[in-house]
């Protein structure tokens, strides 16, 4: 079947694999691949984040098993 038009730097395959989701989604095929670039912005935010987050509980020198402890001492000074 024939592409609706060549994505520009878009490996042939997945303009095809792109093209087959629109298709049995019945959707734009631009729809769907801004859906896709959306969900990867998404979660390179989130990765981000969690690297960000990584790097100052390493520098805190917080570590898995402080956490429980944290969340107690959090939710107390919160009550009070």
């Amino acid at each position: 079947m024939a592409t609706q038009g060549t994505i520009p730097g878009l490996p042939e395959n997945l303009q095809l694999e792109l093209e087959e989701v629109a298709r049995a989604q019945k959707r734009p095929l631009g729809d769907v691949l801004a859906e896709a670039v959306t969900a990867y912005l998404e979660e390179r935010s989130w990765q981000r984040v969690i690297q960000s987050a990584r790097a100052r509980t390493k520098a805190l020198g917080i570590n898995e098993e402080d956490v429980p402890r944290l969340i107690a001492e959090s939710r107390a000074g919160h009550e009070r």
